[in-house]
């Protein structure tokens, strides 16, 4: 019996232990949930005070757009996205454009158009995800990737109760998110290549499958909902638009052979004006005269516009005015070191030698480019040919090897002497010829040929040649006009620069370049024919108004604003 009463004591005795011990346990667990719940209230607490602060909105947001009128100058790339994303079959789009012309914002309201379109696959509920390609990183470890996802294997730091059970836990990324709607990724063209990589084959499956070294298909103590994802992947059923400021050429092909590209042009001034004008009237602040026609002639784009008008509002309002005046205007061109926008216009009058070349220098952004040449005679076969202002080689890659040439702008002046010897009996080396491109800014590709070819024509044979006229082409050996890019944009730009008339080669005419305005476009297919309509006194040019006197110097050119290039 005796015995038997120890035991019964010894076991009370761990019994009693053993209590104390979970019962301790439980007080550290209660206290510690207190106090989890006491700093969770407090941190609550300021999340309420952080959001009862709120300041009013800046100007950017108040002028960002809201429907399509809102979004200026841009009507053509509209017209492609709404194609694109608003029909029965949406498709993936990258969108091309320099900063501040309304890329992201023209993204949302398309999708806002597509939700309303009863052919449209884009339920109401329909998603916009915006992501920025710059912060968009993975971890190597795959511990996060915000654009894809991953998974969180138990050995990663806070797996909580699943990873303490051993159970990985998927995690969805951006494209899943944006699932039954639209995944807009600005700069595209930053993306990490594994990234693009993976991407692509979201594109393709329209599905994300994980992987982790922790899942097994035979585990039953993992969730049916984390079976069901690894067998079958997360969706990701959307349609991406990547917006860049990149060239094409810098974009992988994988990619951009998956999507429509649709191309954001530069804004004009008066598109500019127009931003700038609408600013003011969301802030109901009036401005004197003169102040528009500063933001026209600084800023580079809409951004700047908004940029430029809310700092000078601010002068303003601290000094107490409703109403801007030019020295506010001013004053933030000095401050913000803001350099003038370049405005190329036709010359005021004929000239020998001068001709109106057209480039494009971005994607639908064309300028005038004003091409010179003169020639005097010199001793037979001793004289020179002298081009400056032309890029003098070019490199031509695909990210696996650069091949380097002579630049194409420079053949053309060889397709030019042989032109000028073989149609017009004109032996260059009997001159001293110099063809100059003014304005520092180096001319690439070959549709300066016709512009190059008339103008050293008109230079020996001392003919002045019309100034609101301006013209593009490459020049073959036989003295053809051969088709060259970009033509629709360089008509534009010769129309704004005040050109009348526009030579194109035959090749490319369309139909709408006959409903430009306040521009004649007339199709040439040769040398000759290009020659005779560019002479001052031609049947053409003799419908426009009788221009100034011919100056007998070959007038100097304006300064170009950027590298041309021909997208052929």
């Amino acid at each position: 019996m005796n015995s038997i009463g120890v035991l019964g004591l010894i076991n009370l005795f761990f019994a009693v232990v053993i209590g104390l011990y979970f019962w301790n346990l439980l007080r550290a667990q209660h206290g510690s949930k207190s106090a989890v719940g006491r700093e969770s209230r407090r941190e609550l607490d300021k999340l309420r005070d952080l959001r009862s602060i709120c300041l009013t909105k800046p100007l950017t947001e108040l002028t960002r757009p809201k429907c399509f009128e809102d979004v200026i100058g841009q009507s053509d790339a509209l017209r492609s996205l709404r194609a694109a994303l608003c029909g029965p079959n949406p498709q993936h789009v990258i969108v091309y454009g320099p900063p501040g012309v309304g890329k992201t914002a023209a993204a949302r309201v398309v999708l806002e158009e597509a939700k309303k379109s009863s052919l449209s696959p884009f339920r109401s509920d329909a998603v916009f995800v915006e992501m920025d390609a710059n912060t968009a990183r993975f971890d190597d470890r795959g511990i996060a990737d915000p654009l894809i996802g991953s998974v969180h294997d138990p050995i990663y730091q806070g797996a909580g109760p699943l990873g303490i059970a051993g159970i990985p836990q998927p995690k969805p990324g951006a494209v899943t998110r944006a699932h039954g709607g639209v995944l807009f990724i600005d700069e595209i063209g930053e993306l990490h290549p594994i990234q693009m990589n993976k991407l692509l084959k979201v594109l393709e499956d329209r599905k994300v499958f994980l992987e982790s070294a922790y899942y097994s298909p035979d585990d039953n103590n993992i969730p049916q909902h984390i079976h069901d994802i690894f067998r079958n992947g997360l969706p990701a059923d959307f349609r991406l638009v990547g917006a860049t400021t990149r060239p094409t050429r810098d974009i992988p092909p994988a990619i951009r052979s998956r999507c429509l590209e649709v191309y954001f042009r530069a804004l004009s001034p008066d598109e500019v004006a127009t931003i700038a004008s609408r600013a003011l009237d969301r802030v109901n602040m009036g401005a004197e005269d003169g102040v528009i026609d500063i933001v026209r002639k600084y800023a580079q784009n809409g951004r700047d516009a908004v940029n430029m008008v809310q700092l000078a509002m601010g002068v303003a309002v601290t000094e107490g005015r409703k109403t801007l005046l030019k020295a506010d205007m001013e004053w933030v061109v000095e401050s913000g070191q803001y350099a003038l926008r370049p405005e190329k216009r036709v010359g005021d009058s004929p000239a020998v030698g001068v001709v109106n070349g057209l480039a494009v220098w971005g994607p639908g952004m064309g300028s005038v480019i004003e091409v010179e040449a003169t020639a005097v005679r010199a001793q037979a076969g001793r004289g020179s040919f002298m081009v400056t202002g032309v890029v003098e080689e070019e490199e031509q890659g695909d990210g696996g090897r650069v091949l380097r040439r002579r630049s194409m702008a420079r053949s053309s002046v060889d397709n030019v002497c042989t032109v000028l010897r073989v149609r017009f009996h004109i032996e260059t080396p009997d001159f001293h010829v110099h063809v100059n491109f003014p304005g520092g800014a180096p001319v690439d590709g070959p549709s300066a040929g016709l512009a190059m070819a008339v103008a050293v024509l008109s230079a020996v044979r001392g003919t002045p040649i019309d100034n609101r006229l301006a013209m593009t082409g490459e020049i073959s050996v036989r003295g053809q006009i051969k088709p060259v890019g970009g033509v629709v944009a360089k008509v534009s730009a010769a129309a704004a620069a005040g050109a009348r008339r526009v030579l194109i080669p035959k090749e490319n005419w369309q139909d709408r370049l006959a409903q430009v305005e306040g521009c004649h476009v007339i199709a040439v297919d040769d040398i000759d024919e290009a020659f005779e309509l560019a002479k001052v006194g031609s049947c053409a040019a003799a419908e426009q108004p009788s221009p100034a006197p011919v100056p007998q110097e070959v007038v100097a050119a304006r300064s170009a604003s950027a590298v041309f290039s021909d997208h052929m």
